[in-house]
């Protein structure tokens, strides 16, 4: 497959980063300042909508009355993402396999963060590796619509098959079927062109 992908696109929580932990640290303080209770960890269908969507989307699940959405979403505007950043963990080998993509490939993010993104990489030191990101902020439909990875190809101007896709969502994935663009599923069985557990991997699928 050598010289066949141009660009290697990656989703940020699950993929990047382990963020869970600060995905529930937010929407804590989001309970919190609405009077709710923190959220239940063992709630599996609200861990999915916390992993999967922006923002906007999941206060939309929580407070479906649009003044309550309003206000949460004001509240959201006061916090201080750099409170997050000690419960964010990078993924294992991230780092090292970055360092030998980069010099023959395009690298870009695209996530349903919408406000974060930009900080968390240059928190990280790996905002030099990427040369596009693309966020929900940018488009009109986030994942799972198409629309963010095809912002993505045009700026590459290459065509989907030239591209690979890495992530570890439903949403993920079907933004990459809706888009042609190959998927990696990152540690889960998600319908896939490939499966890795560990981020060196891709580099036997790229040759």
């Amino acid at each position: 497959m050598s010289g066949k992908y141009k660009a290697i696109i990656y989703d940020c929580d699950g993929v990047m980063f382990d963020s869970m932990a600060a995905t529930l640290a937010f929407y804590d303080k989001v309970m919190a300042f609405m009077g709710r209770p923190d959220l239940d960890r063992k709630d599996n269908e609200q861990l999915r909508v916390l992993h999967s969507f922006g923002y906007r989307e999941v206060l939309r699940y929580f407070f479906p009355d649009d003044l309550q959405w309003n206000d949460a979403v004001r509240f959201v505007g006061t916090i201080d993402y750099r409170e997050l950043l000690p419960f964010m963990k990078m993924e294992s080998g991230f780092r090292e396999t970055l360092n030998i993509l980069k010099p023959g490939f395009e690298l870009a993010v695209c996530t349903n963060r919408s406000i974060s993104m930009e900080s968390l990489l240059e928190s990280f030191d790996l905002s030099h590796f990427f040369s596009f990101v693309m966020t929900a902020a940018k488009v009109q439909n986030p994942k799972p619509h198409p629309e963010p990875l095809i912002k993505i190809l045009e700026h590459y101007r290459i065509s989907s098959e030239e591209a690979l896709f890495v992530g570890d969502s439903l949403v993920d994935c079907q933004a990459a079927a809706a888009a042609y663009v190959p998927f990696v599923a990152y540690r889960n069985n998600l319908p896939s062109f490939a499966h890795i557990d560990h981020h060196q991997e891709i580099l036997e699928l790229i040759g």
